[in-house]
């Protein structure tokens, strides 16, 4: 399914008194879900199903959060950071062989490609709506990301 036909329907559902659509084409679906008051609309893709577990041992259980402990704090962000415009895969080249599209340190001009997102099998090239030197890329290669998530920091 085509990304625009993605980012039209939730258009539609931001225009509308509607709070979930889902549409089916062939294999493909998408399922976009509006909260209440002024959340914006949340994308739902399946994914293919998990392949079963082979392993009779039980998962282990992650300790409780004890009030002791102290809220994780995001680290300040310096300069302009660039945020992803939807959820995907952030891929620092276009192919496993290729080179880096960005380095920090780098000098990087408006309309320069700086990521790729992968999203329902489209390859995005996200480009940088700002001029400076590249200070940090807050993201692993093919590491999933959310909307809005910050992706690159520019000085």
């Amino acid at each position: 399914m085509d990304i625009r036909k993605v980012k039209k329907l939730i258009e539609l559902l931001e225009e509308s008194n509607i709070s979930e659509i889902e549409i089916k084409e062939g294999e493909e679906s998408v399922r976009i879900t509006r909260g209440g008051g002024n959340v914006p609309p949340v994308l739902v893709a399946p994914m293919a199903a998990p392949a079963p577990a082979l392993t009779s041992a039980p998962a282990p259980v992650a300790p409780a959060a004890t009030a002791e402990e102290a809220p994780v704090v995001a680290p300040a962000l310096n300069g302009h950071v660039v945020k992803s415009p939807m959820v995907g895969s952030f891929y620092r080249s276009p192919s496993p062989s290729s080179p880096a599209l960005v380095e920090v340190g780098q000098h990087v001009k408006v309309g320069d490609v700086i990521c790729i997102i992968e999203a329902m099998k489209m390859m995005n090239q996200i480009e940088t709506d700002k001029a400076g030197v590249i200070e940090a890329i807050l993201v692993e290669n093919g590491q999933a990301v959310e909307f809005d998530q910050p992706l690159i920091t520019i000085v």
